[in-house]
C-alpha cells in the first residue's frame, strides 16, 4: 500500500503511459462537442475500502485515465471508518483531486438509520440496498447538516470544491432533494439522471450501468443487465458506469466491469462530470 502513498496516478503521469491515448479530447486539442462520452465512478472510497479501491483504479486504468475516474467520498463509512484530516489516505485523497479526479460527497454514513413511513420507500430501503439507502429517509435538516458537514470536511482535506453529492445507492428522500439545491452543489446523481440541483435542469438521461455482489442472484442478474444494457450504452451520449468496492471479491463481475468499459471505449471518450455543464 505505501507504494501508492500520496496519490495513485503518480507512476502513470509521469511516464506518460495509459494517458496519451485518452488525454488529448480534455486538452483543447479537439472539443468534446458532439462526442459520445464515458463517465465512470468509483463508490465508496475511503479508509476502510482503499485497497479495494487501488484494485478496482487499477483495471479501470486499462481503459480510463485515472484523472477521469471519479471518486465518491464517504466521510464516516458506517461510523466506524472516518476520513481524518492529516492521515496518509486524506494525503492520497488530496494526491488525487489535484491530478484533476471529479470528487463527490457520497453521504456521510452511508448506513440507513431512519425509520421509513411509506410502502414504497420501505422496498426501496430494504431490496435496492442491504441498508445503505442513507438519505432516503432523512428530513431536510439532518440531510442537510449531513450534506454541508461532508463537503467542508472533504473540501477541507483536497483544498479544491467537490465536484457535487451522490447520495448512496442513489437513493434520495424528499428531504435530501430538497437540501440539495439549498446546500449549493454543482451536481448530483441517480440511477436515471446527472442534473444541476439549483436549477433542476437534467444533463444527462440514461441508466447507469453497475453490479451488485451480495448474493448470488444478484450477481446474476447485474451480469446479465450489462450484457444487455451494452447496446444501450453504446448508443448512449452520455454513458455512465459505477463500480463498487465489493465488486472486487467476484472475478466473474471484474472480467464483465472490465468488458464493459473496453467495449465503450470504442465509441466514447472518457470524460469528467464537471465538463458536462459546459
Amino acid at each position: 500500500m505505501a507504494g501508492r502513498m500520496g496519490g495513485g496516478s503518480t507512476k502513470r503521469t509521469e511516464s506518460g503511459a495509459g494517458l496519451t491515448a485518452h488525454a488529448a479530447p480534455e486538452t483543447g486539442q479537439r472539443s468534446l462537442a458532439g462526442t459520445k462520452r464515458l463517465l465512470v465512478s468509483i463508490h465508496d472510497v475511503g479508509p476502510r475500502s482503499e485497497g479495494a479501491v487501488d484494485r478496482l483504479r487499477d483495471l479501470l486504468s486499462r481503459h480510463v485515465p485515472e484523472d477521469r475516474q471519479a471518486l465518491l467520498v464517504v466521510p464516516d463509512h458506517w461510523a466506524e471508518a472516518p476520513l481524518v484530516p492529516g492521515s496518509p489516505f486524506a494525503a492520497r485523497l488530496r494526491g488525487w483531486a489535484e491530478t484533476g479526479a471529479d470528487i463527490f460527497v457520497h453521504g456521510w454514513f452511508h448506513k440507513d438509520l431512519a425509520t421509513h413511513d411509506g410502502f414504497g420507500a420501505r422496498l426501496k430501503a430494504q431490496h435496492m440496498t442491504a441498508g445503505e439507502g442513507e438519505f432516503l429517509g432523512l428530513d431536510h435538516s439532518t440531510a442537510l447538516d449531513r450534506m454541508e458537514r461532508g463537503r467542508a470536511l472533504i473540501e477541507g482535506i483536497t483544498g479544491r470544491a467537490v465536484t457535487g453529492f451522490i447520495a448512496p445507492a442513489w437513493l434520495y428522500g424528499d428531504g435530501a432533494k430538497q437540501a440539495l439545491g439549498d446546500a449549493g452543489f454543482a451536481l448530483a446523481e441517480d440511477h436515471w439522471k446527472v442534473w444541476q440541483p439549483a436549477s433542476g435542469r437534467v444533463l444527462v438521461r440514461g441508466p447507469v450501468l453497475t453490479w451488485a455482489s451480495r448474493s448470488r442472484a444478484r450477481i446474476a442478474s447485474s451480469l446479465f443487465a450489462a450484457r444487455a444494457l451494452a447496446p444501450v450504452l453504446s448508443a448512449s451520449k452520455v454513458a455512465r458506469i459505477g463500480v463498487h468496492p465489493g465488486d472486487v471479491g467476484v472475478p466473474a463481475i471484474l472480467a464483465s466491469i472490465d468488458r464493459s468499459v473496453g467495449r465503450l471505449m470504442r465509441s466514447h471518450v472518457p470524460s469528467r462530470y464537471r465538463d458536462l455543464a459546459a
